[in-house]
């Protein structure tokens, strides 16, 4: 099978400069098949407060009435895709900036209303694997934002980790995929006070241990619980790292 990279860039990294640089310099010149998935909510947070539209987050989950969606569009699909696309180009990737509704991609269904109303966010139901193996074996890098579409004329805000480990798993069938998570830590941390406590490699008994211990917590959990269903589902590998991570395949990896 030929080989294939989901890397998935959090919003912290989009929004610095010199990390955002590196991790696309290192991206371009990875080998094989790959595709970008991106963040990017503080961005948006900040510009809900420049408009005057307040921001409500539910355990790290963003509340998304109407006007949220038209301003995380703006800024997802908007400004941060086409500044990614426009720097991977001046690095000779022939990129494409895509939402979920863009050639039908990524298919969701709005969430249901349970204890809260998440309002226009979407739980993934389809990656569309053909097309996206048809763009890569034209040499063109998908670059997706956390937006999907319903098939009913809606647009979702979805969450960029599930995206790409939905888009992983997808394409498992099809190649060999790694998948990584980008954020600003160097891995999984034993301690979130030491940069350098890197655990190097995690199973699903050390990820209970752990989680039992109090040493993953947080927005950690369900990143690692993405990265076992994605195993589960036939992806080779999960790395999670951080930038500058990326090309030395350094953090934590989750076979």
């Amino acid at each position: 099978m030929e080989k294939l990279t989901v890397v998935k860039v959090g919003g912290k990294v989009v929004e610095e400069e010199r990390q955002l640089t590196g991790l696309l310099a290192d991206f371009s010149v990875m080998e094989g098949y790959k595709i970008l998935v991106h963040g990017g909510g503080r961005l948006a947070t900040q510009l809900a407060s420049a408009l005057g539209v307040e921001s409500r987050m539910v355990e790290g989950r963003r509340i998304t009435d109407a006007e949220t969606l038209k301003i995380v569009t703006m800024v997802y699909a908007g400004w941060i895709s086409k500044t990614i696309v426009a720097r991977l180009q001046a690095l000779d990737i022939n990129a494409v900036g895509l939402t979920g509704a863009d050639m039908n991609v990524i298919r969701s269904e709005k969430r249901p209303v349970e204890t809260i109303d998440y309002g226009f966010v979407g739980d993934v139901k389809e990656v569309n694997a053909d097309v996206l193996t048809s763009l890569l074996q034209q040499g063109t890098v998908p670059v997706l934002s956390p937006l999907t579409h319903d098939r009913q004329g809606h647009l979702l805000n979805t969450n960029a980790d599930t995206i790409a480990g939905e888009t992983a798993k997808a394409l498992a069938g099809k190649f060999e995929v790694t998948l990584m998570y980008c954020f600003e830590k160097s891995g999984v941390l034993m301690n979130e006070a030491d940069g350098s406590s890197v655990i190097a490699e995690m199973d699903r008994h050390l990820f209970r241990q752990y989680r039992e211990q109090g040493i993953i917590t947080g927005g950690m959990i369900p990143k690692l619980e993405n990265a076992f269903q994605a195993i589960d589902a036939g992806v080779s590998q999960v790395i999670i790292t951080n930038a500058s991570g990326i090309r030395k395949n350094s953090g934590t990896h989750i076979r």
